[in-house]
């Protein structure tokens, strides 16, 4: 193997690295009025996650998989367990900006260019300026919408508008992207094209990447590893290691081994 080709198996085969992420023996009961016992959204979950990984949360409706992504977030306390991330609870990780966040929709304001958007977390935080403008055209060219800089939400289409969101989250470069339902809400054919914009994305920084998604087929394609939880309470019952090589064509997906892996995928929640 020679050193350029070596370095190109680097590239599209990352190493991963120390377990970054440890969720041990957790719960999340919501409590419903006069409901004393409440509603069990996750039961007993345990999980570790490794540094530079590409991880996929499936299973029903219900069963907990945005729940446990915003327990990492902090945006939800356990009831029972610990988590830590980096060493660090969610609280002191969300403090030190552990993570970006990719929501379903990716709530752009507006009234604000392209570039303002992204330049929004770093503003709040007082970046110098000079920073911010570099900052932000790196992370309009990850994203290939350096063209669009000047441009208003309500001028880019939704795949478009989806990929700010992510370039948004990154801006703060932070070594976790956590992402809920991203693309749940686009057409198949942007879909797939973002598909492939983020697999890019994420070789180029090597993010550990929290990937909730309802599809299997998604799941497959992206990830390392996917989690499969059962109906509600969620909890763990299946980890399924994606073993279909790297760099990743949509080409694959008609491959029977990829049919296989949705299959195994599937069959992990189902009848549980």
């Amino acid at each position: 193997m020679t050193v350029e080709q070596k370095k190109d198996e680097e590239i599209f085969n990352p190493k991963v690295g120390p377990i970054q992420i440890v969720i041990n023996d957790l719960s999340v009961v919501f409590k419903n009025g006069s409901d004393e016992k409440g509603t069990t959204a996750l039961k007993d979950v345990n999980l570790e996650i490794k540094k530079g990984e590409f991880i996929a949360l499936v299973g029903p409706s219900g069963c907990g998989k945005t729940t446990l992504l915003r327990v990492i977030a902090d945006l939800v306390g356990q009831t029972k367990g610990t988590v830590f991330i980096n060493g660090l609870t969610p609280r002191k990780a969300r403090i030190g900006k552990e993570y970006g966040m990719v929501f379903q929709s990716p709530v752009l304001m507006d009234w604000r260019t392209i570039e303002k958007n992204i330049a929004l977390p770093l503003e709040l935080l007082k970046v110098p300026k000079e920073q911010i403008k570099q900052k932000v055209s790196e992370m309009l060219e990850i994203v290939n919408l350096t063209a669009f800089a000047k441009h208003y939400p309500k001028e880019l289409s939704g795949g478009m508008q989806q990929r700010v969101g992510i370039a948004r989250a990154l801006a703060l470069d932070p070594p976790i992207l956590l992402m809920d339902e991203p693309f749940s809400a686009l057409d198949e054919f942007t879909k797939e094209s973002l598909h492939e914009d983020l697999l890019r994305i994420w070789r180029k920084t090597r993010k550990t990447i929290i990937f909730v998604t309802h599809s299997l087929q998604e799941a497959v394609f992206l990830s390392d590893r996917i989690f499969v939880f059962s109906p509600h309470p969620g909890r763990v019952t299946s980890v399924v290691d994606v073993d279909i090589p790297r760099p990743r064509s949509l080409e694959c997906k008609n491959t029977p081994h990829f049919t296989e892996l949705v299959s195994i995928v599937r069959n992990g929640f189902i009848g549980v």
